[in-house]
């Protein structure tokens, strides 16, 4: 049976059942588990070091087969696999409608999307918008000329008097975010690396042909895009200083914090731009999904979800990443997320990606099984990073082997991102079975004992927990479709909360401390499942404080 989803615990069962039931309660989103897939390092089939899509390909089965031996997602976002120079891995597009060579071509992806809707898995594009590659033919054409008719797609600007940049807007990735081509006198700016252009979105005809790269992918049977850099696609249009940041600390703080970023990016015109790629994708196809990543806290998060006002849309919630680790933040945070969220808007959660540490090395491993409990019992849509379900974990990356740009243009800050990219583990071969030859990043030193093909083995694994989680989520009205409505544990240390719907009531306790803990709350029921490697699942619990062991957490489905 499904549930009717509650947006706020204080809406009345009569207007749950008043709800009319529409596309935002059956699209595919509100089911989705995504797997973020970082090409490069899952599974390299050509020999080269470096992961293709066959590779995706063959391990398809393992992300969903259809049975519980499969680690059970229903969607697999892809990180860019356009035509590239790869200076920025694949984020520095020369190309939006070609596969790069190093992962293969048209057809293979053809067959990519083929197989995955076979096993019911969507396909989710990273889409970057805010800026191309140097060699993009469009940037070619544009810095040919002052007068050139692709000039105002993208941002040019004179120099001050002396020949200084325009501004003292800077480049995330370090320095100025202005570069001076000496051929036509004039400065373009990039929010990344030099050769990272940005285009103008302020240009229709930027616009426009955007509209179209999204509507190629949309033909060719994608299901949804990842929106790179969001925040930064609209910038001042009197290309003001940004102010100094009053908390910087030059001997802490990496450089781009030097400024607060109130003109160069997040500008208001960009709830017009979110909401024109919204209208975009719901023209096309109401089956499709969006995600924008931005790092935003709950006010401007709400803002970019208003930007759309349907279903089809969300920005990035990453807040679980930074929070301190403790049960009260993490209770503030998710009540009041919860509480704004309007009867559209479809809540998600991540831990980690492809430019955050991993989630077992911030956490460690007792941690990291709590938060993946939290995150597939939470309301929403839960996104995993390749490997996390291993509980791998960063891989130290020697300074004269890092391959990513900030980590080469900032050193000091650990803002490399190298360490949490290194390839899947699949076994306990040669290079943990990623590829014959040396791999493009060294494979972590434990893969003999943290890969798929031993974890899938042990019942007690990390892998064997997200599979379980993951089987628990999909079978489970409550935890798919139903409300969330928060709970008083009556401890500091324990997070607690209600999953609920006709069908089903769950309750979820997260001890978030490494010491036995006693809560208030009455529990009659049987239990779901825990993170002990000591299993409990089909326990009978009736008791009217509930203890929870140390860093255990658990779910359990009460007596209706």
């Amino acid at each position: 049976m499904q549930c009717v989803s509650q947006i706020e615990p204080r809406v009345t069962w009569l207007r749950m059942h008043l709800m009319k039931e529409s596309n935002k309660h059956t699209h595919w989103s509100r089911k989705a588990v995504v797997y973020q897939i970082y090409p490069r390092s899952f599974k390299d089939t050509e020999g080269d070091g470096i992961g293709d899509l066959k590779g995706i390909i063959d391990k398809l089965d393992y992300l969903n087969d259809g049975t519980d031996a499969s680690l059970g997602v229903t969607a697999i976002w892809l990180n860019p696999i356009y035509k590239s120079p790869m200076k920025d891995f694949g984020y520095d597009i020369a190309d939006y409608r070609e596969i790069d060579l190093i992962f293969g071509n048209m057809d293979t992806f053809d067959q990519l999307v083929t197989e995955a809707h076979k096993r019911d898995i969507k396909i989710i594009m990273d889409f970057v918008p805010n800026h191309t590659s140097s060699e993009h033919p469009w940037f070619q054409e544009s810095r040919k000329s002052n007068t050139n008719p692709k000039r105002d797609w993208y941002i040019w600007k004179d120099p001050k008097p002396g020949g200084s940049a325009p501004n003292n807007w800077l480049s995330v990735f370090g320095g100025s975010a202005w570069t001076l081509d000496k051929v036509t006198g004039q400065y373009y700016m990039h929010s990344f690396l030099s050769d990272q252009p940005d285009l103008n979105w302020r240009n229709k005809e930027v616009r426009d042909e955007m509209a179209d790269v999204l509507e190629f992918w949309l033909k060719k049977g994608v299901d949804g895009f990842r929106t790179d850099a969001v925040y930064h696609l609209i910038k001042d249009d009197q290309f003001r200083d940004d102010p100094p940041n009053p908390n910087y600390d030059s001997s802490r703080d990496e450089p781009y914090n030097a400024l607060l970023h109130l003109y160069s990016q997040g500008r208001p015109e960009l709830i017009g731009i979110a909401n024109t790629l919204c209208n975009i994708l719901g023209e096309h196809n109401a089956d499709t999904f969006m995600v924008s990543e931005a790092y935003l806290g709950l006010p401007q998060m709400m803002e970019l979800y208003k930007a759309c006002g349907n279903s089809l849309h969300a920005p990035f919630n990453f807040n679980l990443i930074s929070l301190p680790w403790n049960a009260a933040a993490f209770k503030k945070f998710i009540d009041e997320y919860e509480t704004k969220l309007g009867e559209n808007d479809w809540p998600n959660y991540t831990l980690g990606n492809h430019d955050r540490s991993r989630l077992a090395t911030r956490l460690g491993q007792n941690r990291a099984r709590l938060a993946a409990m939290l995150q597939f019992t939470l309301r929403g849509m839960p996104f995993v990073y390749y490997g996390d379900e291993l509980g791998m974990e960063d891989v130290s990356i020697p300074a004269d082997s890092i391959t990513d740009p900030w980590g080469n243009n900032v050193p000091g800050f650990g803002v490399g991102r190298d360490p949490e990219r290194t390839p899947m583990h699949w076994d306990a071969s040669p290079n943990a079975g990623f590829t014959s030859v040396v791999p493009w990043l060294p494979v972590a030193s434990d893969y003999k004992k943290k890969n798929v093909e031993q974890e899938s083995r042990d019942p007690n694994s990390m892998l064997s927990f997200y599979k379980e989680l993951i089987h628990y989520r999909t079978n489970s009205p409550a935890l798919l479709t139903g409300f969330y409505k928060p709970l008083e544990s009556g401890n500091e240390n324990v997070f607690m909360f209600m999953r609920e719907c006709p069908a089903e009531k769950l309750i979820v306790g997260i001890n978030f401390s490494n010491s036995e803990q006693t809560t208030s709350v009455s529990v009659n029921g049987t239990l779901f499942c825990n993170t002990r490697r000591g299993k409990r699942g089909g326990e009978k619990i009736q008791t009217t404080q509930l203890k929870l062991n140390p860093y255990e957490g658990l779910v359990a489905k009460l007596n209706q």
